[in-house]
């Protein structure tokens, strides 16, 4: 991945939103994406896949749930953009509203798929 094409896909306020979420919680399903972001699940499909498509994201199938995480091994500058990005996130809005939201649905209902 080069440096141009990682700041294209945190261009898009939906794909920062989802990484955003995966750095706060480690593994997401396309269910949780949409209830905390409030986005149909199509929509969030196809900036998950562009996400993964990219490396950035790995995903895994478990039954009719496709969960996603943190792809661990990108290169070290990008894995520090990444972090360096979304630690600065945390106050901002709407990822402080995601944050909570998320954080709700897991005490509510810790496997909401």
């Amino acid at each position: 991945m080069a440096p141009h094409e990682l700041f294209a896909l945190l261009s898009d306020e939906t794909r920062l939103r989802c990484l955003f979420l995966l750095q706060k919680n480690k593994e997401l399903c396309v269910c949780e994406f949409g209830q905390v972001i409030g986005s149909i699940q199509p929509k969030i499909s196809r900036h998950l896949a562009l996400l993964r498509n990219s490396g950035i994201v790995l995903d895994e199938r478990r039954g009719q749930w496709v969960y996603y995480r943190m792809n661990q091994t990108l290169p070290e500058w990008a894995q520090q953009i990444l972090e360096d990005v979304l630690g600065e996130l945390k106050n901002v809005e709407p990822y402080r509203s995601d944050f909570m939201k998320l954080t709700e649905l897991s005490k509510q209902c810790p496997s909401s798929c």
